[in-house]
């Protein structure tokens, strides 16, 4: 059955919640020092719980639990923060950043410094409309990164620098290859990479960087299609059919 443990006050944010038989809810957590947990917030929908409005995501929270095995009992649940107001395409970047740490991170296997970048990302999809792509590329480029997956943006294959205005065909397994014949209308310019691993906001919002970030991804993520690029779909169409963007000042290449 395993050791029981006993957790407390630890740094947290709800990744998704469902209902769990009559009154209870079932969560999947993402904390500092004990990685992706999941848990039972029992009796959480009884008409007298504080525990729905406590459990939210994009909330910092302080989680204790006990318990043993891959499902614990949460004892109790505590604002830590501010919580992000997220809607629009930001909510929907937010979900998506969520199911890739579902999808992509194991229990109880705890990596501080992705729960570091993803509070950041929380914190600065609230702050900043319009910005939902390049934050989203970044945080893909520190998800891979942290779990080991980095992106050698630096150097091809072979080991030679990265070079502006090259075209680089990009293989999961290899890394980057030079294309013959420059840049143009083929492979991802080197001039993105470079860019890319610097942080550079026109570098990270560019289509080649999302398209980089979406096959380097694909081998983590299952053949499950994701929920929020269903949603972010739906709100292209929606924004089409009334003839607008999606959202007035809101990125629209944001979910890939």
């Amino acid at each position: 059955m395993g050791e029981q443990r006993r957790v407390s006050l630890a740094p947290a944010y709800i990744l998704h919640r469902r209902p769990y038989r009559d009154t209870s809810l079932l969560l999947e957590c993402f904390t500092r020092d004990h990685g992706r947990v999941g848990l039972v917030a029992r009796g959480a929908r009884r008409a007298r719980s504080r525990l729905p409005g406590t459990l939210q995501a994009f909330q910092p929270l302080s989680l204790s639990w006990q318990g043993r095995g891959d499902l614990a009992t949460l004892v109790d649940a505590e604002l830590a923060g501010t919580p992000a107001r997220l809607a629009g395409t930001r909510l929907i970047s937010g979900l998506y950043a969520n199911e890739l740490l579902v999808r992509t991170t194991r229990r109880q296997d705890p990596h501080p410094e992705l729960f570091g970048h993803y509070t950041r990302l929380v914190t600065a999809l609230a702050l900043e409309a319009g910005a939902e792509g390049v934050l989203l590329r970044l945080f893909e480029r520190d998800l891979l990164t942290s779990l080991g997956y980095g992106l050698p943006l630096g150097h091809d294959a072979g080991g030679a620098p990265v070079q502006p205005g090259i075209a680089y065909r990009y293989d999961p397994d290899t890394g980057f290859h030079p294309l013959a014949g420059g840049a143009a209308g083929r492979g991802i310019d080197g001039a993105v990479l470079l860019g890319l691993a610097a942080g550079e906001t026109g570098a990270a919002g560019s289509r080649a960087a999302r398209e980089l970030m979406r096959a380097a991804l694909a081998p983590h993520l299952g053949e499950r299609p994701l929920y929020s690029r269903g949603l972010y779909r739906q709100q292209l169409r929606a924004a089409d059919a009334r003839g607008g963007p999606s959202d007035t000042g809101e990125d629209d290449s944001a979910c890939q």
